[in-house]
């Protein structure tokens, strides 16, 4: 017996219903993929980038981890998000946090849960650098869902700091990087107000000059 036959039973189904609507639409997903976002959103199973947003298979690129790092060490982020600029072309990168993110919670208690505390670190030293760590009048839930709004806009920055979207700017590519968050209580997203366009909008210690 095939093992999870609900899920493939599922798919049928769901490729049946795409046929329907479509007789072309597998033929026409199959040869060509232009999607013009890339969406860097946090790999919790309530948060499915393309429902989300109401779009369609092949029209969001996406990577996912715990909490919506990204990470100037992390090859596999960086190779998407290459991909997706240089290859692809997309104009627009989401980097889409959530609010009640175990991963933001988990980075601001002194739990141990083994290799992904270094991990972890990463929204820690967030959390370190900006004033929220200073404000004593807050619950719990509300310091964690700020953090999690902050660290969107961290990884926002990030992405920009990145020789991948800088280089496209100085070729004259239109890149913008912006910050959403999703609330799981109403699944509506909110916009932080975070997008970077250029690196006019970076510090200048993290604009790169063009290479002589």
């Amino acid at each position: 017996m095939r093992e999870l036959k609900q899920l493939f039973d599922n798919n049928r189904e769901w490729a049946a219903q795409m046929c329907a609507a479509d007789p072309q639409y597998f033929e026409k997903l199959s040869k060509l993929q232009t999607p013009p976002y890339l969406w860097i959103g946090c790999s919790d199973s309530r948060v499915p980038a393309n429902q989300i947003v109401g779009l369609p298979p092949g029209d969001v690129f996406v990577h996912r981890n715990v909490a919506n790092v990204v990470v100037h060490t992390d090859f596999n982020c960086l190779s998407v998000i290459q991909y997706a600029v240089e290859v692809l072309k997309v104009q627009h990168i989401i980097v889409c946090g959530h609010y009640g993110c175990g991963g933001v919670s988990a980075a601001l208690n002194h739990q141990p849960y083994g290799l992904i505390d270094n991990w972890l670190r990463h929204i820690k030293n967030v959390y370190e650098a900006c004033e929220l760590s200073k404000d004593t009048t807050l619950s719990d839930e509300e310091r964690a869902n700020a953090l999690c709004e902050i660290n969107v806009i961290a990884q926002v920055k990030n992405v920009c700091h990145t020789t991948i979207v800088q280089s496209a700017w100085r070729r004259g590519q239109q890149v913008s990087v912006h910050g959403w968050i999703y609330s799981l209580k109403d699944g509506l997203l909110k916009d932080l107000g975070a997008t970077i366009s250029s690196d006019e909008q970076l510090d200048a210690i993290y604009r790169m000059q063009a290479p002589r």
